[in-house]
Order: C-alpha cells, then structure tokens, then sequence
C-alpha cells in the first residue's frame, strides 16, 4: 500500500495500489485547486521530492514538458506512485474537508501497519527454522 506524504505538513495518506495521488487525497477528506481532473489543465501540479510515480495515462508536453518531467513535477490526477512518494504542494495547503473520511485512512494506516508486523514475523519465522 504506496503512502503519500504532504510537506510541509507531513500528514501521510494512504493508498490503495494504482491510485492516482488526488484519488487518494480527496479519498481521504482532503482538497485542494484541480481542475478538469483528466490531465489537461495542469492546475493540480505538485512537487515529487522523493519517490517515483508514473502516469496511468499519457500527459501531453505542453501540460507538463521535459523540464518539469525531469525536476519531479508531478501532475496529481494522473500520477500513481511506484511506491512511497514525498510531494509539496505549490502555493496553498490541502485542506481536511472531511474529518470522517480522514478516519478512514487512519483504518488503512494501521491496517498497512499490522500487515508490515505480519509480513516482519514471518520472515523471521522463516529464517529462524532455517
């Protein structure tokens, strides 16, 4: 389950795999500026610190170029992290809009969190009876 980090804030969501990062985030009661959310408009980029996404659909160039590709520009309604990604946002803060649906992506924080403690134990099971 790839997680999405929120700098500055560093509030954490999860997502389930092949999730776009703003299919996540306003999954989990959180909003900020989009648009037409279909990845021609480019009014939902963000900044990918760190980790890797790809696109669940082809982006045009002049919706994000190479120079915003190379530099971690990351258009949200498109972007499916690889993994567990870092992204800032660019001149606002996502906001809570909905305190409940935040409580269900704490259900998936400690859902990921006891299959890594399962996941843990038995590797160490396994290599124990070896």
């Amino acid at each position: 389950m790839p997680t999405v980090t929120i700098e500055p804030s560093g509030e954490v969501i999860y997502l389930e795999p092949d999730e776009t990062v703003l299919s996540g985030l306003y999954k989990a009661g959180y909003a900020y500026t989009i648009g037409c959310r279909r990845g021609g408009c480019a009014i939902c980029k963000v900044d990918c610190r760190a980790g890797e996404f790809h696109y669940n659909r082809p982006i045009a160039d002049t919706v994000i170029n190479e120079t915003e590709r190379a530099d971690g520009t990351c258009l949200s309604c498109r972007a499916v992290p690889d993994g567990d990604i870092t992204i800032e946002m660019r001149g606002e803060n996502v906001r809570l809009v909905n305190p409940f649906l935040r409580q269900i992506n704490e259900k998936a924080r400690l859902r990921a969190e006891a299959k890594q403690a399962a996941d843990a134990e038995r590797l160490t099971s396994t290599t124990t009876k070896e």
